[in-house]
């Protein structure tokens, strides 16, 4: 019998966890099937029932040689991959646009960070694919890396196809939804996680870890029981159930077609970026009068609509298969009042951040002195900085901060955009390593 259809016939008296015994009379949504690990219900960590069933099922869809469910979003599922993949010390080479987790993995792990640099672009100011040549570049510079790990999609629907003879990890938290429809086939590496909640029907911190290479199955396990919850909620795990059928049962033909037919839409001032992932809305406003910051607010306050994220020269909607035709239509009619509403405006080209060229050992000192943003120049950061979402760091523990990347900050916060550090002492202050 499927989890769902076991949780939904509950019958005995609950003398276990949790502490609400399923009472309605507490008003938790979502408690009538939050149960523990009772009689026929699995173990996540030693699954061999209906949640076996269920990672098998995952298995399947994503054609790996074994699914992982995870219920601590992907953020569990690349801290485990990497430790997986790399021991205590080792070079590893990952994109510069890789979620904050994967840097704090490589900070656990102590190990030895090559930074890979994606393509930049410099009208929007983000992160593009990653070019082949620059991974042979960087392999051939660094032959001791033991694997990379890139985001793919990134954050804005870009997608990076590349080979390495070494292991790849591919941070696909974007791109659950992947292999259905025409949108782009799923990415191709040893381990990829994707975050479920993002961009199907599933409730959030939902995702899979899946591993194509055989020889880090047993490693992934191993840790995953370290470092994801000993108590996985049954609420979470029984959304994935549901999306599996969901995606088994219905075409997401229907869906696509609505969002190619968004995507004709032709606007004069506002520009709707053409990414690889056509889920992904990216509304630039840099030819216009107006901030992302100002866009998502005039989204947010005149037609009631919430954004994904604003950065400084565009905004990011998430579209998903639960989106109907007639909500892509209010999108687009608002789109169109506020591009004849807008100014032409000529703006400045974004300066790439830098990206360090010395091998990083990321660290955080128990001592700190905390500086002046402006005068931080040359000083060792002992703090992440990240435009949160989508949590992706600006700067990381042990690197040099430039000039560069101080003005590169200043101009996100001044726009408006939430740019914040571990300390919280920004826009002020950072938190830079003691020289002795």
């Amino acid at each position: 019998m499927k989890l769902n259809n076991k949780l939904s016939n509950l019958s005995s008296y609950p003398f276990h966890m949790p502490g609400h015994k399923r009472n309605k009379s507490f008003g938790i949504i979502g408690s009538e099937i939050d149960i523990t690990e009772i009689d026929g219900f699995d173990n996540l960590h030693d699954a061999n029932g209906v949640l076996l069933d269920i990672e098998n099922r995952l298995s399947e869809h994503y054609h790996s040689k074994k699914s992982f469910m995870l219920v601590n979003g992907s953020t569990v599922g690349m801290l485990s991959a990497i430790f997986a993949v790399c021991n205590e010390g080792d070079s590893i080479i990952i994109a510069r646009n890789c979620h904050k987790s994967v840097f704090n993995a490589c900070m656990l792990r102590k190990l030895k960070v090559i930074c890979l640099e994606p393509e930049f672009d410099e009208t929007d100011g983000f992160y593009r694919q990653i070019n082949q040549n620059a991974v042979d570049e960087t392999l051939s510079k660094h032959p001791e890396a033991k694997a990379i790990v890139i985001t793919s999609p990134t954050y804005e629907g870009f997608v990076s196809e590349i080979k390495s003879p070494v292991p790849l990890i591919i941070d696909a938290a974007h791109g659950a939804h992947f292999g259905l429809s025409d949108f782009p086939k799923y990415p191709n590496g040893d381990i990829v996680v994707s975050s479920l909640h993002k961009t199907l029907p599933a409730l959030t911190q939902t995702a899979v870890m899946n591993i194509y290479n055989e020889n880090y199955i047993s490693k992934a396990k191993l840790y995953l029981d370290i470092f994801e919850t000993s108590s996985p909620s049954y609420v979470l795990m029984n959304s994935v159930d549901l999306c599996l059928d969901y995606i088994a049962k219905n075409s997401f033909e229907e869906y696509y077609s609505a969002l190619k037919i968004f995507h004709s839409l032709k606007l004069k001032k506002l520009e709707i970026r053409k990414t690889n992932d056509i889920s992904r809305i990216v509304v630039s406003c840099a030819k216009t009068d107006i901030n992302g910051n100002e866009l998502a607010n005039i989204l947010r306050k005149k037609y009631s609509i919430e954004i994904e994220a604003a950065s400084k020269n565009y905004t990011i909607l998430i579209s998903t298969v639960a989106d109907s035709k007639e909500a892509l239509e209010m999108l687009k009619n608002a789109l169109v009042e506020i591009d004849r509403s807008v100014n032409n405006a000529q703006k400045k080209l974004f300066v790439k951040p830098p990206c360090p060229d010395e091998i990083l050992t990321i660290s955080i000192d128990d001592n700190s002195d905390q500086t002046d943003i402006n005068e931080s120049s040359g000083k060792t950061a002992n703090e992440f900085v990240f435009a949160y979402p989508p949590d992706i760091p600006i700067i990381v523990p042990g690197e040099v901060i430039s000039q560069e990347v101080i003005n590169y900050i200043n101009d996100l916060i001044k726009s408006g955009v939430n740019v914040i550090s571990d300390s919280a002492l920004l826009p002020d202050k950072i938190l830079t390593k003691k020289a002795y």
